[in-house]
């Protein structure tokens, strides 16, 4: 009737199906109590009390009643008695019927049984007697005389076990679940334990910081304290001393007219009396300038005469503050903000929510991480940017597998440990144009510059005598841009002006300013260029650089275009890219030269073995973190994008570096700087054997 029947319960055989049958064995209690565990002469069932199995020499097994009972009963033969079993004589031993030994097996059986749940066969309520099965892949419970739909005769991929079998599995799946549940659980109680006695432990440094605080203004106000009580004093000294030393001056001068006054009645001379009235008259005007005291007696403190009474009490109330956090680090996420690549910085944030999921707006999180680079470590950087987000940054210089650990509260976040591939080499974000002569097309792009005004991209397509204007972001295609200026295929430099763009025709060994629209703003031919080959502009100066790899040296021009000086000459090989600022010239030949406005040489930088390569480009970021240089650099046919500290004491310093892959450069001819970290450059590609020409743009990172 269905494609998992038994045709034996013992196992005898099964119907070839497809389906799979777990055949058992079940054995009746009763059948094995009565066949094992039962006396074979009262029937009664072995304990451990009266009927205590006892074996005999002859194997057989008697309950110690019986065994008592026949004894006394064969009294003909004293000392022994006959087997009911297969009546050999046995001989009583010396302690009586009770020494006989037990019988250890059958004690076993008792202690097994004894342990044992006894089994109920679940039977169909329907089909009494008939056993119910339980089929594992429907999840059903059925009988084979009722069974149909997918366990009817028709073959089925089905797992069909006994329905008792099923229950006793459940109930190890149960007691499998509820014990990992408990264990679960139990780390769960350890952890907030722990966590607890971190919250006891921060409680007491909180304690401990406060009157550390407190102990430091209670010991401000009393040395203003004492301060105010020395001035008070030092004051009050200072009045006393004037006042008492007038004292002494009015007690001398008291006691001198007490003297003269002493013999004036014995005196009968009159020109002595005269002459002492004369001395006391003048004492007179003596006495008159004492009686008023020099000094006064006021003294009082004010505390009135400003706010600062005021101005403290609102500050102390305004002083500390108790910090919490809803931050359940379970919950909290890291996500990879940035391509893994070797020398480029890797950002990878960390976005914290609370116990309900919600996002925080705040920070002040203790996080702290950890990163490795196939299992070295590798330097990494917190920063709360107070907004819920934490920003963890790191540069590996090596390739290799990352793993970032992020804590929170010393407990780890849901995706902590992050792991992601370093790859060894970078690939562009975009790439635009192919080669030909239409709108998206290029034929020889020589340079490029960007505008942050207009926010255009401008490339020069020499073998099209045009520039192109591109919108810096999208790089969507906006205009053409041709010029007289820009005819016969010879401008290799393009650099922006204040008032548009100017481009270095070297066959012509002119300079023309054009403006976006197309229009000739100026055109400048300086009578000592030889080969101009690249442009740089100070738009603030409006001074221009012109390298000249005739002249081997880079011409630097004022805002009406006569030369001012020349820098370099005899010590520059072909340069490659120029840049320039209001206060440094950068020159890249087979190095980065940093010179001064003044023409003066300050640094050499990451120079390239002779004839093994050069730089193809080079940008000046500057702004509040310094100056940077960010070139463009070959060495055996193998492009790579270098950041270098530009000034300052590390002057130099590889700041981050990222070799180029995927359709790699074979000649980058100009590079430029983009919104957002990222970096421009034109070349030529080689890709499946077809000569094509790109803009190229990829991500610089900058730690500051």
């Amino acid at each position: 009737m269905y494609c998992c029947s038994f045709l034996s319960r013992l196992g005898v055989g099964m119907a070839s199906m497809s389906s799979t049958l777990v055949e058992t064995v079940s054995i009746n209690y009763e059948d094995f109590n009565e066949s094992f565990l039962t006396c074979g002469t009262c029937l009664c069932t072995y304990d451990g009390g009266e009927h205590t199995p006892k074996l005999l020499p002859c194997s057989h097994t008697v309950c110690l009643h019986c065994l008592t009972r026949i004894a006394a009963s064969q009294t003909r033969d004293a000392g022994s008695f006959r087997c009911p079993i297969c009546r050999e004589l046995i001989t009583i031993p010396r302690g009586g019927v009770p020494a006989l030994p037990p019988s250890f097996l059958v004690n076993q059986l008792l202690d097994l049984m004894a342990r044992q749940r006894r089994e109920v066969i679940p039977q169909c309520s329907s089909h009494p007697g008939r056993e119910l099965l339980f089929c594992e892949t429907c999840d059903c419970v059925f009988c084979r005389h009722c069974a149909d739909g997918p366990h009817s005769d028709t073959p089925c991929d089905h797992t069909v076990v006994p329905f008792s079998i099923a229950l006793k599995r459940m109930s190890e799946i149960l007691l499998y679940r509820a014990n990992e549940c408990l264990s679960k659980l139990g780390s769960a109680r350890d952890a907030v334990a722990s966590e607890l006695r971190r919250l006891e432990a921060a409680a007491t440094a909180a304690d401990e910081a406060i009157d550390r605080h407190f102990a430091d203004l209670k010991a401000a106000i009393d040395k203003r304290h004492n301060e105010l009580k020395s001035a008070a004093a030092a004051a009050a000294t200072h009045k006393r001393k004037l006042l008492e030393e007038q004292l002494k001056l009015i007690d001398a001068e008291k006691a001198k007219v007490e003297a003269e006054c002493s013999g004036l009645q014995q005196q009968v001379e009159v020109r002595e009396v005269s002459s002492r009235a004369a001395a006391l008259g003048a004492r007179l005007g003596d006495a008159a300038a004492l009686a008023e005291p020099r000094e006064n007696a006021f003294l009082a403190v004010d505390f009135g005469h400003n706010d600062a009474q005021q101005r403290f009490g609102e500050a102390l109330s305004e002083l500390g503050r108790v910090r919490t956090s809803t931050t359940f680090p379970g919950l909290c996420t890291l996500s990879l903000e940035s391509g893994c690549v070797c020398g480029l910085e890797v950002e990878v944030v960390l976005r914290t929510v609370d116990y309900h999921g919600e996002a925080r707006c705040t920070g002040g999180d203790p996080v702290s991480a950890a990163a490795t680079i196939d299992d070295a470590p590798l330097p990494c950087s917190v920063t709360d940017l107070d907004t819920g987000l934490y920003r963890i940054t790191m540069r590996p210089w090596t390739a290799g597998a990352l793993c970032v650990r992020v804590l929170v509260f010393a407990r780890g976040v849901r995706d902590s440990p992050l792991r992601a591939q370093v790859a060894p080499s970078a690939a562009p974000l975009a790439v635009w144009g192919s080669r030909g002569t239409g709108k998206e097309q290029l034929s020889q792009p020589v340079a490029l510059a960007r505008c942050p005004k207009r926010r255009e991209i401008y490339v020069l397509d020499a073998g099209n005598s045009r520039v192109k204007v591109l919108d810096d972001e999208t790089f969507a295609f906006k205009t053409d841009i041709v010029n007289e200026g820009l005819a016969g295929r010879s401008c290799t430099g393009i650099a922006v002006t204040a008032d548009g763009i100017i481009a270095v025709n070297w066959r012509t060994r002119t300079l023309t300013e054009v403006s976006p629209e197309g229009a000739t703003l100026r055109r400048l031919r300086p009578a000592r260029l030889v080969e101009p080959v690249c442009v740089a502009a100070a738009r603030a100066s409006r001074r221009l650089a012109v390298a000249d790899n005739g002249a081997r040296a880079v011409f630097l021009l004022d805002a009406r275009g006569d030369i001012e000086r020349e820098v370099g000459n005899g010590e520059l090989s072909l340069v490659g890219g120029l840049a320039l600022s209001d206060e440094l010239l950068i020159i890249a030949d087979v190095a980065v030269r940093v010179y001064d406005v003044e023409g003066n040489l300050k640094n050499v930088f990451a120079p390239v073995p002779k004839g093994r390569g050069g730089y193809g480009g080079v940008a000046l970021e500057e702004d509040e973190g310094g100056a940077r240089v960010v070139c463009a650099r070959s060495v055996r046919g193998r492009a790579a994008l270098v950041v270098l500290q530009a000034a300052g004491p590390s002057a130099g310093h590889v700041l981050a570096a990222a070799d180029l892959a995927d359709k790699r450069p074979r000649r980058v001819a100009g590079i430029t700087l983009l919104p957002n970290k990222r970096t421009g450059f034109t070349g030529n590609i080689y890709r499946e054997r077809e000569k094509r020409m790109h803009l190229k743009v990829y991500r610089k990172r900058i730690s500051c």
